[in-house]
């Protein structure tokens, strides 16, 4: 009344029934399967009991073994196994044969000479702990006995026909394999023993033989490893020692590793060096981590695509977890979530980039903003809403102002409504009429001309026009230049009522501001604007083109000059802004009055206007075009293009919020989170 339980049908790892193709040639199957509770990959090496093959039995129940015994990063991962009297089933790391591997890399002309250094000096490795800590002789190291797993690292499998180097188990097993037995070295067929080598010299032959596979394909004979052919140069003496006749010559794997390691060596590169350090990573001092993530920016893009998912992103990952890396491995994290898909950006990166947003490190945050676009390059809209609560405090003044523009408006997409029209529209409010730094009030306009074509249609109704009149009448000339710039940037957004009623009067009034950099940006733009109400008027018709954009609920065929106006704000104001703010970094700007530059003549002396007591620096802030001759009419169209004053390509955001920019005796309250 028992029933019988079938322990393949228990054993907690799914089997697909197809070997792999192209898998090693011996005594194993290698079938690829899945864990059953996890879904994760695996690979299952599966040996079928058969009657009279009691030898290879044996064979490869010693392998088993030896797999579930020898525990080294180098040699293949044993994960679970199952021995009936039927079968045999070793479970191991998700690995692909090294030949297979090869062929799909070179198919796809990705396969660079750093990945077989750093393939070749794992198995060298490999061996070197094998004879040197082990006393062991693999006898099996050839093509099919090496796997490559996710990451791209090499692992020494095949130990079926291992055997003692001190003789205390037994000579080497029979293998009984044609396409195995050839990488036997010479002196083996020498029975007479004049020729006994090294523990190792038979497996460094074998190393030899694989080398030369490496870079050349399938060994058909052993007379071709006299033609080194396509080894490289650098390797070509040391590969010529492990093929040399006398195996009493051929190097111990720890001294070939160390020749191939000397300075212009084969194995002496950026690529072998980075894995060797992430390989010690734990036990290296913080500083000499920080330094090892400053500099590893610089390589990533040489390195192997799955190298740096699998093997870099995770230590970057724990690095920031547990360690004391902090900003430093922001760089790198960025430039290889690039290799990720969305959904594994989500999940890895996006976790960790809240996290950062929620740090208390100053120089983290403002690294975060300097990295803007690689922060959200895969965020999905709207997904950014829940770095929000963290974020926002960016754009106050305890944190460096100069990265703003470009950050938020990288982020205006991936706002959701409430937050992009009513949240960030309240910081703004309140940044440019309390903040004290010019230079902020300045940024939070330049931001806020950028991000217009995002809003929602009644905030840009709202915002735009009142943001801007107050900013030309900043006490900070830069932020009067900004004001009008603002204005151009976002001119289709703005009826033709609203330009004759309360834009062009404000731009009039800035005619006799003091400083000329402001004048001469209020002339560009007036006429620009006449020009647009002019043409308006000559052909009303053109009134509904005109204003398409102006109740649109996304402003489309805005992106044209898109590229000019950020290309003023990012390199020309939030450059400038930074040299003011380092210039005078504990100056809070008071306002006082004094002396008035010369007017030009023919124009009436302004009232005295407050400015900042600091120097003044409007003279930096003058725009590409500033110089440009632009007294001569031309069309609406033409202008704008040639003042680089273009707006953003962007779906706007569609809500009803009130915020406070209407009038300045409410903006107190808009600094109210």
């Amino acid at each position: 009344w028992f029933f019988a339980r079938d322990p393949v049908r228990d054993f907690p790892f799914e089997l697909i029934p197809e070997p792999l193709e192209g898998g090693p040639p011996g005594l194993w199957a290698l079938h690829r399967g899945r864990k059953k509770a996890t879904g994760s990959p695996v690979s299952i090496f599966v040996y079928d009991v058969k009657p009279g093959a009691e030898e290879q039995t044996q064979v490869a129940k010693a392998a088993f073994k030896r797999l579930k015994t020898l525990r080294h990063p180098n040699i293949l991962a044993y994960i679970d196994g199952l021995e009936t009297d039927k079968c045999l089933h070793i479970v191991t790391e998700a690995v692909t044969p090294l030949g297979m591997y090869l062929k799909a890399r070179v198919e796809a002309g990705g396969l660079k000479e750093l990945e077989l250094s750093w393939g070749l000096h794992q198995i060298v490795k490999a061996l070197s702990f094998l004879v040197n800590d082990c006393s062991l002789v693999h006898n099996n190291v050839c093509m099919a006995a090496v796997f490559v797993d996710r990451a791209g690292e090499w692992k020494l499998g095949g130990l079926d026909y291992m055997y003692s180097a001190q003789g205390d188990g037994g000579g080497p097993p029979r293998k009984g394999v044609p396409e195995l037995e050839q990488y036997d070295p010479p002196e083996l067929a020498d029975s007479s023993g004049r020729t006994v080598g090294e523990k190792w010299s038979a497996d460094m032959w074998r190393l030899g033989c694989l080398i030369w596979e490496v870079f050349n394909g399938p060994l058909l004979r052993a007379a071709a490893l006299r033609n080194p052919g396509k080894i490289p140069k650098s390797l070509v003496p040391h590969y010529c020692e492990l093929v040399g006749a006398n195996p009493k010559v051929r190097p111990n794997p720890a001294r070939f590793l160390q020749n191939c390691r000397a300075p212009g060596g084969f194995m002496s590169n950026r690529f072998v060096e980075t894995n060797l350090f992430l390989e010690e990573i734990q036990i290296k001092e913080p500083a000499e981590k920080q330094k090892f993530f400053q500099e590893l920016s610089k390589s990533l893009d040489t390195f192997p695509e799955d190298f740096c998912r699998h093997k870099v992103l995770p230590q970057l990952l724990t690095a920031f977890e547990f360690g004391s890396a902090g900003a430093v491995v922001l760089t790198p994290l960025f430039k290889v979530g690039k290799f990720l898909s969305a959904e594994e950006y989500q999940q890895k990166v996006i976790p960790v980039v809240v996290k950062m947003f929620s740090s208390t490190d100053r120089a983290m945050r403002i690294r975060l903003l300097q990295q803007g676009r690689e922060v959200i390059q895969g965020t999905q809209p709207g997904g950014y809403s829940c770095m929000w609560p963290f974020a926002h405090p960016l754009a106050q003044p305890t944190i460096s102002a100069v990265p703003t523009p470009q950050s938020m408006l990288l982020l205006a997409p991936k706002l959701n409504e409430t937050n992009l029209n009513v949240e960030l529209m309240k910081h703004f409010a309140r940044l440019q009429a309390k903040d004290e730094q010019g230079p902020i009030r300045c940024n939070t306009t330049v931001c806020l001309g950028k991000i217009g074509s995002y809003l929602s249609a009644s905030t840009r109704h709202r915002v735009l026009t009142s943001a801007f009149s107050r900013a030309t009448k900043d006490s900070f000339a830069p932020s009067r230049v900004a004001g009008v710039l603002g204005f151009a940037a976002t001119h289709n957004l703005y009826s033709m009522s609203d330009c004759a009623h309360k834009i062009l009067p404000v731009l009039c009034s800035l005619t006799v501001d003091p400083e000329k950099s402001v004048r001469d940006q209020a002339f560009k733009a007036i006429r620009s604007f006449l020009s647009k109400l002019e043409s308006v008027s000559e052909d009303p018709t053109q009134l509904a083109e005109v204003e398409k954009d102006v109740h649109a609920a996304s402003s489309p065929g805005m992106g044209g000059a898109a590229a000019s106006w950020a290309g003023w704000a990012v390199t020309g104001v939030s450059s400038l802004t930074s040299k003011l703010i380092r210039a005078h970094p504990t100056a809070a700007p008071t306002e006082t009055n004094v002396p008035q530059r010369p007017v030009p003549e023919g124009l009436p002396a302004p009232a005295p206007t407050p400015v900042p007591a600091a120097p003044s620096a409007s003279g930096q802030w003058e725009t590409q075009e500033e110089g440009r001759d632009t007294a001569e009419d031309t069309s609406s169209t033409d202008r704008w293009d040639d003042e680089d004053w273009g707006s953003l390509e962007q779906e706007a955001e569609s809500v009803l919020a009130q915020d406070d920019w209407s009038t300045g005796g409410q903006v107190g309250r808009a600094g109210q989170v």
